[in-house]
């Protein structure tokens, strides 16, 4: 049985002070810990009930009741299953190569939000999220839930954004960033490599992004909604990318 002491260090990861100082974090649930355990990631320790350890086959499954999951689980209902997770090391930022696209944020503050974005990018085989200043933390529990197993996968880091734009564009990489005003997506050239910028719904793209260069590009609207949010149009702006390189390979 943990120790008071070991319970409490893993309901510090809740927070990103917690998962900073131990360099840790959590995945939950058996969908999310399935993947993780085929990833390859470096788990630390997992907590279940005694029915779904059972169910895992682990040997090293450490059972705990249920109320002591409940605390040191996020979810509103069903914290069967927590695992601790070491963070894996942060790379330096990488320019885009040959044929790929990298998806940068820029203040995206909602964890549902940004943990869908890294979602999108896995769909459509983006290996590359940048979070940019401002933006919450892709490893929080509310981020790896909407992430559904893609955090295992896809690298989400932090950059400081303007220069990583910068960058981008010294080495030739085109950079095109999501905005209200632009070239409309489906007539407007959309060269690889590439950098999309993405901002929140709500404040966009920062004016020193903005100021760091790059193409603008807008979704046409055809309706009356007011804006789509940020995970809405990195789905777009992905899937046209995907549609131009299916159709040239068809």
């Amino acid at each position: 049985m943990p120790t008071r002491a070991e319970l409490q260090r893993v309901r510090d990861l809740h927070d990103r002070k917690g998962r900073m100082a131990q360099g840790r974090f959590l995945v939950q649930g058996p969908k999310l810990v399935e993947e993780l355990l085929r990833s390859g990631m470096h788990v630390e320790a997992i907590y279940a009930t005694d029915e779904v350890a059972k169910k895992t086959g682990r040997p090293d499954v450490v059972v705990l009741p249920q109320h002591e999951l409940d605390r040191i689980g996020t979810l509103e209902s069903g914290n069967t299953l927590v695992a601790v997770v070491r963070l894996p090391e942060p790379p330096p930022f990488r320019t885009p190569t040959g044929g790929e696209v990298a998806l940068a944020l820029d203040g995206v503050t909602d964890p549902g939000n940004l943990g869908t974005v890294i979602r999108v990018a896995d769909w459509f085989g983006i290996q590359q999220v940048w979070c940019g200043a401002g933006c919450t933390d892709p490893y929080g529990p509310k981020a790896v839930q909407a992430s559904m197993g893609s955090i295992c996968r896809v690298h989400a880091g932090q950059v400081e954004l303007p220069q990583a734009v910068r960058d981008c564009a010294k080495a030739g990489i085109h950079v095109f960033l999501a905005e209200m005003e632009g070239e409309p997506l489906y007539s407007a050239t959309l060269t690889r490599p590439a950098l999309v910028v993405l901002g929140s719904e709500s404040h966009g793209i920062s004016a020193e992004v903005r100021a760091a260069g790059g193409t603008a590009l807008t979704i046409p609207r055809m309706g009356r909604a007011e804006s789509l949010n940020v995970a809405m149009a990195a789905s777009c702006i992905c899937a046209e990318f995907a549609r131009r390189t299916w159709g040239a390979q068809a």
